[in-house]
């Protein structure tokens, strides 16, 4: 990958990693890629990276189902599971294909630029 990708895949790697709710194995393909910078197992750590990150980034209908379940009303609280059901219809009505929360932007960020990345 060029540099600009590498340099903005590094930005918005460190950005989901530093999001308290994100997932543990999102974290450590994070760290692993970030590790594995200038070395030959730079381009294997970015494939497990972007593996990781497309199990992980929640897409807006799994979102609204969610927060619409028991058990996003048990995680949430019912006021705020029916605001994060009512906020994921509004993004998606607007487009939005993934939550929009501060993990999962710069996530989806990193799986627009894929196939620059694998390159």
């Amino acid at each position: 990958m060029n540099q600009a990708v590498k340099d903005f895949t590094v930005q918005k790697v460190k950005e989901f990693m530093n999001v308290p709710y994100c997932c543990q194995e999102a974290k450590e393909a994070g760290a692993a890629f970030l590790d594995a910078i200038g070395t030959e197992k730079e381009a294997e750590k970015a494939k497990a990276l972007i593996d990781e990150l497309e199990l992980d980034i929640m897409p807006v209908d799994e979102l609204i189902g969610f927060a619409d379940s028991e058990a996003g009303v048990k995680v949430f609280g019912e006021e705020t599971a029916k605001n994060v059901a009512a906020h994921g219809r509004e993004i998606k009505a607007a487009g939005a294909k993934y939550c929009d929360c501060e993990a999962c932007v710069p996530v989806a960020a990193i799986l627009e630029k894929k196939d620059e990345i694998l390159g």
